[in-house]
């Protein structure tokens, strides 16, 4: 019992050095909130007067689920510019080298990153409704949803702090962010995989973001087409599977690569 709460006293004291970031570097946070909204504004606005859903959906309420799924993929960005400046500036010498858990300095900046997708996730919800995007199928499902954008957070979460603690480079990890972007063109965040040529449709119905924006857009009630294949068909389930498979890589990779640094 008593290691168990130095570990989570430790965690909470890295949580709020984390979150204490957001105190000092207001730009930082100004940037987080602004590029969701600027994101709604952009593709709900000005691409989505030239984009038609099949069907005759409205394409911001097929859009939004879509977005959301954005946000939580681009938080690798986030995860990989704190753990690139820490490494280069010596912060994660320095704490590996301080009498406390090892456990809570991996930990705490998952804790802190948490709490930034839900508030990032609760800007985004505000700003949905401002534009006319709502959920229809009560707020039981609307919460179902909004875990499993959480759950997909947490799983590329760790895929951000295994990256980061490979490339140990602040200017690196901007050159690793730009491959965010055609990973998340090819899936169905944007435009019917339906709508795509047959073998691009194959590979962005099987993107594991495709899955939650499905499992999202049925939670949610923002209808829009759905493909035949089986991995459309059960997005719901494929929105859980596939953030826990990749907890289960990254989780155990990333622990590895902190605890190699250390030898």
């Amino acid at each position: 019992m008593s290691s168990l709460r130095w570990t989570i006293s430790d965690t909470l004291t890295l949580t709020k050095r984390d979150l204490l970031h957001w105190r000092y570097e207001p730009s930082r946070i100004a940037w987080t909130l602004a590029f969701p909204v600027m994101s709604i504004l952009l593709f709900g606005y000005v691409f989505g007067s030239a984009i038609v859903v099949p069907g005759g959906e409205d394409y911001r309420e097929y859009l939004m689920p879509g977005l959301f799924v954005m946000a939580a993929a681009f938080g690798i960005t986030e995860t990989l510019f704190g753990i690139a400046m820490d490494t280069e500036r010596g912060i994660t010498n320095r704490l590996r080298a301080m009498p406390m858990s090892r456990v809570a300095i991996l930990g705490g900046g998952c804790v802190a990153a948490m709490i930034n997708a839900v508030v990032n996730f609760v800007v985004m919800i505000a700003m949905g409704l401002v534009v006319g995007w709502s959920w229809h199928d009560g707020i039981v499902n609307a919460l179902l949803a909004v875990l499993l954008l959480l759950l997909l957070r947490f799983s590329v979460l760790w895929i951000g702090i295994w990256t980061g603690l490979q490339i140990r480079s602040i200017e690196t990890a901007g050159n690793v962010s730009g491959l965010l972007f055609p990973f998340t063109m090819i899936s169905s965040i944007f435009v019917s995989p339906s709508q795509m040529p047959g073998w691009l449709q194959t590979i962005a119905e099987w993107n594991p973001l495709s899955s939650t924006v499905g499992a999202a857009r049925e939670l949610f009630g923002n209808g829009g087409p759905a493909s035949d294949s089986w991995v459309a068909q059960h997005a719901i389930e494929m929105a859980i599977v596939w953030p826990l498979v990749l907890t289960a890589i990254f989780a155990p990779l990333a622990v590895r690569k902190y605890q190699a640094m250390s030898k």
